[in-house]
């Protein structure tokens, strides 16, 4: 009788620690892109601009790599430098599932026990060069690069994108990120 109620403080103790939603409420929908295919989306992602929120705040040269597990499901490493370039780096290690497998676009990530949070790619380039990633209601976001600079072109119509798809682009935050790949320490 204390577990489920122990696991329900929990969940409501998360969802009151949730951010507010990033988009408006007359915004359509949040749709994903039609199709992911997952092996070309492995590998090393570059945080670019994000939404704040707790476990990231004061992250610099955020980055989140991705690899298939032996069980399909997918081992998530994030890693961060605390307060910029030349703080401590600090890293988390989490699971990925896929929730929709007819477009592997909607993911299930978990960083601790039985609690997931919803992973949705709602924006991915053709040539799988950037993403954009957020959850149901927009309470988070990300727009990803596999460099750690974002073409500035590119970055402008992301965030056009993003506010004809009712996104606060004004709530994001620029990650400060490493010149080049070469760069990163660690």
């Amino acid at each position: 009788m204390i577990r489920p109620a122990l696991l329900a403080f929990a969940a409501f103790t998360l969802a009151a620690c949730q951010p507010p939603s990033g988009r408006g409420s007359d915004a359509p929908p949040l749709q994903t892109v039609d199709n992911v295919e997952i092996d070309r989306y492995l590998g090393r992602w570059f945080e670019i601009a994000r939404y704040d929120h707790g476990f990231e705040r004061g992250c610099a040269g955020v980055t989140a790599d991705y690899a298939l597990r032996d069980d399909g499901r997918i081992d998530v490493t994030n890693t961060c430098y605390q307060d910029g370039l030349d703080g401590r780096m600090r890293t988390a290690n989490g699971r990925a599932r896929i929730a929709d497998e007819t477009t592997n676009a909607q993911l299930e990530v978990s960083f601790f026990g039985p609690f997931w949070g919803d992973y949705w790619i709602i924006d991915l380039a053709e040539d799988y060069s950037w993403a954009v990633v957020s959850e149901p209601e927009g309470r988070y976001l990300w727009i990803l690069s596999r460099e750690p600079q974002m073409d500035e072109d590119t970055l402008q119509d992301r965030l056009g994108w993003l506010d004809a798809q009712g996104f606060d682009t004004s709530m994001l935050i620029m990650v400060e990120q490493w010149d080049s790949a070469e760069d990163v320490r660690g």
